[in-house]
């Protein structure tokens, strides 16, 4: 099953936010933690599901970032200051990106841009939500360590590709892999390959996580799978992946030039995507960063 409402996943995980910006509450009994960051834009939303679902904001005693891209780490900083508490952990890449001002430039300008798209600056404005300012990370998260959530606990996998600073993070209690963009997004059954940073370790990625027993696959853009749907979704972006490379490689095999094919392959996957898949700029902006890393890497090897 797909879940793409916000809600009750299982007994204990709950998906928070929106359709296309998901966060989600693990409960471990006494505390609980917030996975995932989203964007700016989302914060009523999930002040409203937080007391739609009962859920005790006290007990809330961490906040994983699984990545440190605009759109997954927007609501820390406005959640840090409601919760002083709480820890904010991620990766180190994801730790020195945010240290970065440009970087902390970038995602307050792309999450400014939503906020007016949306038009709700207003509405923000109400909550006490301030443009973002960055945040700080608090502990570092390494391939491997277990943390525990009350009687839930959690494996960090180091998960590199979609971006360097790339983590999931595994619940064995309720076989859940947070999979964030590291294993391909995906829209009305359209799984589209993420290999931002690195084809490579994209595709090693994808294989390091199908490799656990999964009941229950989360991701931050349009919802999370259950039952079949999860247990089958890691296979099915193992085999996307491997496409989009043929295509890739092929395109470059024809045109020679890595921009004539970043093109002509966003031209295809638009026409083959559905009315609610990604934005036309970022399916360009990835297939560009594909395309490039592939040139480059089939160049070194000439």
């Amino acid at each position: 099953m797909i879940v793409q409402k916000p809600g009750r996943i299982t007994d204990r995980i709950t998906l928070l936010g929106r359709r296309e910006a998901c966060i989600y509450h693990l409960d471990g009994g006494d505390e609980a933690i917030l996975l995932g960051g989203g964007m700016v834009h989302i914060i009523p939303d999930v002040i409203g599901q937080i007391e739609q679902f009962n859920i005790d904001e006290k007990k809330i005693h961490r906040i994983l970032l699984l990545h440190s891209h605009f759109d997954h780490c927007g609501i820390a900083g406005f959640f840090k200051k409601r919760w002083p508490w709480v820890v904010v952990a991620a990766s180190q890449a994801a730790q020195d990106k945010l240290a970065n001002p440009q970087v902390i430039e970038n995602i307050r300008f792309m999450n400014q841009v939503l906020i007016e798209r949306a038009n709700i600056a207003e509405k923000l404005e109400s909550f006490g939500v301030e443009a973002f300012q960055g945040i700080a990370v608090d502990k570092v998260l390494c391939d491997g360590q277990k943390l525990t959530c009350g009687d839930r606990s959690l494996e960090i996998i180091e998960v590199p590709g979609h971006s360097p600073c790339s983590i999931a993070v595994y619940v064995p209690e309720e076989k859940a892999m947070f999979t964030s963009d590291a294993a391909g997004i995906s829209a009305d059954g359209e799984i589209f390959t993420a290999a931002n940073s690195d084809f490579d370790k994209y595709q090693q990625s994808l294989e390091k996580m199908a490799a656990y027993d999964i009941g229950v696959q989360l991701a931050e853009h349009y919802g999370a799978r259950t039952g079949k749907d999860a247990e089958e979704f890691l296979e099915k972006s193992i085999a996307a992946a491997a496409a989009q490379r043929s295509l890739i490689e092929g395109s470059l095999d024809q045109t020679g030039d890595p921009g004539q094919s970043a093109r002509d392959l966003t031209e295809r996957a638009m026409k083959m995507a559905s009315s609610t898949f990604l934005p036309e700029e970022v399916v360009s902006l990835v297939t560009t960063q594909m395309v490039n890393f592939i040139h480059k890497k089939r160049q070194s090897a000439a």
